[in-house]
């Protein structure tokens, strides 16, 4: 029985790790007017209207705002590598998780 309760704890406990874990990586909810606030930097390569002008940019219209959001991110954490990786962290550098999930929904509501 006491072998029981051990495992039980250590379930409990490892459920618990998990979900509180999770949450810390969870994007936060983004606001799309806010993230068009937060864009005028983006604008220069990516478009006023999330299409890009030069085919080595990406469009960012419409894309899912996770995708956006985890794309930024990896950026800021070094995880995205590449010729544009370096100028990118360097755009997003000062925005907190807030400001890019506000820009990763502002994009992806457009059409």
């Amino acid at each position: 029985m006491h072998i029981f309760n051990i495992f039980r704890t250590l379930s409990t406990a490892a459920v618990l790790i998990i979900s509180v874990s999770s949450n810390a990586y969870a994007m936060p909810k983004g606001d799309a007017s806010k993230g068009e606030l937060k864009t005028p930097s983006c604008r220069f390569c990516h478009g006023s209207n999330g299409i890009a002008s030069q085919a080595s940019y990406p469009n960012l219209a419409g894309q899912q705002q996770k995708y956006l959001y985890d794309s930024m991110l990896a950026y800021t954490n070094d995880m995205r590598i590449g010729p544009m990786a370096t100028m990118m962290k360097g755009q997003l550098q000062n925005l907190t998780s807030q400001d890019i999930a506000d820009i990763a929904a502002y994009y992806s509501e457009m059409k």
